[in-house]
Parts: C-alpha cells; sequence; structure tokens
C-alpha cells in the first residue's frame, strides 16, 4: 500500500510503498534530499516527522541520537513508512538537470599516492556527457550486483575522465584488486553522479573544510571547482591524517594558496612520531578547528571521512561553536564487508 508522503516548507509531494525508504521513494520521483552514505552512518539526511509513523532502520548513534529521536527527527535513507507522513527537510532540490547515468568506462591511469592509496583515473565514453557537481561521488558496479562508493576527486570543468582515491581496506575484495590485480584499459562499470554533499555556491559565508584521510578527495573537488570559477570567498582547509605519509597530496594543497585568493591550508597529524620530520600541527583535525574559530554562526562546514570524525565534528561544532545545524554537509566514507 502506498503512503503519501508530504515536505513542508517546500509543498512537495510523492507516494511511498512500505518496504521503500524515504529517500529511495524520493530519489524515484526525482527529489533530491539531502543525502550522502545512504548507510545511516553520517546523518545528512536527517528530517523531522511532523506527523504520522516511521519504522527505522540500524544506523549509526553519532548519525541520530536519542534526543534528536525523542524530538521527532528521523534519518530519510534508513526509515520507511507506516502511515501517511508530513516531513519538514531542509532543502530540496529537483534532480532532472544532472542525470544519474550508468556508463563503461575504462582505467586509463593508476598511480600509488602512498602505501595504501591509488589514483584511479577512469576514461569516459567519448559518446557520452557525464555532468556532476564537484564533491559528488559514483558507485563502481561489480559484476555480481554489489557497489562501491567513491567520491570524485576532479572537478567538474575536466572532462572526459573522472578521478578516484582508493585506500586498501584490509581483506578489501575490490579494493585488493585495484592494488594487487587492476591493470590500465580494465573495463569498469559505475552509477552516478550520487549524493548532495557538494559546494553551495549560493551562499557568500565563509567556509571550513574537513578532510579525513581519503576524505581529501572530494573537498579536492571542490577547491580546483572553486580555483576554476574564481570563488572568492574565504577557505580554511583542515587536511588530517595519522601520519605525514597520509597527506598524500601535500605539496598539491600548499599550491591552491597561490593559485585562490583566500585559501588557508592547515594541515594535522594525530599518530605521527618525533622522528617524523613533521613540524606542523599535531593532534585530531577536528580538534585544530575548534581551537581556530571561536564562533562558527556566520560559517559553512564541509566535513569528509570516516564516521567517528563526522559525528565528532558535527557535534563539537554545533554545540561549542555556535555552527548552525543547516551549515554543516558531510560525507561520511563506510565501508562494505568485504570491500
Amino acid at each position: 500500500m502506498p503512503y503519501q508522503i508530504s515536505l513542508q516548507p517546500s509543498g512537495h509531494a510523492f507516494t511511498a510503498e512500505a518496504d521503500r525508504t524515504i529517500l529511495e521513494a524520493a530519489l524515484e520521483v526525482g527529489l533530491l534530499l539531502p543525502y550522502s552514505c545512504r548507510d545511516g552512518a553520517c546523518g545528512a539526511c536527517k528530517g523531522k516527522v511532523v506527523s504520522g509513523e516511521v519504522e527505522l532502520g540500524s544506523h549509526a548513534a553519532g548519525a541520530l541520537s536519542a534526543t534528536d529521536r525523542d524530538a521527532g527527527y528521523t534519518l530519510f535513507c534508513r526509515a520507511r513508512p507506516c502511515s501517511d507522513l508530513v516531513l519538514e527537510v531542509r532543502s530540496v532540490t529537483r534532480v532532472g538537470d544532472i542525470p544519474v547515468k550508468k556508463l563503461p568506462c575504462r582505467v586509463q591511469k593508476l598511480e600509488r599516492l602512498a602505501d595504501d592509496v591509488m589514483l584511479i583515473e577512469l576514461k569516459l565514453p567519448a559518446s557520452e556527457r557525464f555532468q556532476f557537481l564537484a564533491g559528488q561521488y559514483v558507485d563502481i558496479l561489480l559484476t555480481d550486483g554489489q557497489r562501491r562508493s567513491f567520491s570524485i576527486a576532479n572537478a567538474p570543468h575536466v572532462e572526459g575522465h573522472i578521478e578516484l582515491h582508493v585506500r586498501l581496506i584490509p581483506e578489501g575484495r575490490f579494493t585488493g584488486h585495484v592494488f594487487n590485480g587492476m591493470k590500465e584499459r580494465e573495463i569498469l562499470r559505475f552509477e552516478g553522479p550520487l549524493g548532495s554533499f557538494w559546494l553551495r555556491e549560493d551562499s557568500g559565508r565563509p567556509i571550513v573544510m574537513i578532510a579525513g584521510g581519503t576524505g581529501f578527495a572530494p573537498i579536492k573537488g571542490m577547491i580546483e571547482h572553486a580555483i576554476h570559477s574564481g570563488i572568492t570567498r574565504p577557505i580554511s582547509l583542515y587536511w588530517g591524517a595519522r601520519a605525514p605519509s597520509g597527506l598524500y597530496m601535500d605539496a598539491l594543497a600548499r599550491s591552491w594558496t597561490d593559485a585562490l585568493p583566500g585559501l588557508r591550508y592547515v594541515p594535522v597529524i594525530s599518530d605521527g612520531t618525533p622522528d617524523d620530520g613533521w613540524s606542523g600541527r599535531r593532534g585530531l583535525v577536528h580538534e585544530a578547528v575548534l581551537a581556530d574559530f571561536d564562533d562558527l554562526s556566520g560559517h559553512e562546514v564541509y566535513a569528509c571521512g570516516a564516521p567517528a570524525m563526522i559525528d565528532t565534528a558535527r557535534s563539537s561544532l554545533i554545540t561549542q561553536r555556535n555552527l548552525p545545524e543547516d551549515a554543516f554537509f558531510a560525507d561520511a566514507f563506510t565501508f562494505a564487508n568485504p570491500t
């Protein structure tokens, strides 16, 4: 039995079957609600149930707290309708302008950026134009129907290929193949673009970007888009890794301060050793942001990395630095088992 779903304040409405999540049903009719991981890990799709009942699937505690649930909030990527619903959603857009496609591609380049990070450059079909927004991701489609999600690391104006940064996961099925068996000219299939993690260009607020590990990939796409588009908003980029080798494109990030007026780059190491030669900031990357900003009420934050980092950054920046909840945009990396 389909249920009627009404969205406030946009006024959009659609129907959803009981076996579909609210996000799935919205995407099927061309409505883009905020989302990223689709796994209940990042909290990007959090919204309020004004009326009606939902069944909430498994999710990370940090993405939806007990206080959130008591206040009527849910995660649209994990919630299925049990009745007609009225939902409060902070932003709703139409997805028709940039179609989601399933396309073949060819591995054009493999470059080891670190011991556990591989750059894959995928050549796109000449007959198809692939559009996306800086920060979005694609799903690599495996032969058995499974998917692996990776952020696009280049900007949209670079046509003809997309760049992915793949971290090796222990016993990972796909990532193990990337590091041990993949060859140039190999054919893959992907679906995209996906996600609502992209640079909001209709705002003039200063930006803080927080990347953890290969969470640098979509941030790289955003920065390169900002350079290409001549965006002049102040941007503070914080990139955290366990050791200096984890900052696998540190020289590139440092070069951006010359290419983009107003960009400040702060690399941070959390688990380095005294003899690693590192003379920069140490500690957790979100703590560096807390140390540098007393008030973020007029800023936007874009964060990408592990769910724990996203949860901690969101909570601390909102509660301790007055960041508005609707000014925190995130993409949390979750891993299939095996990846």
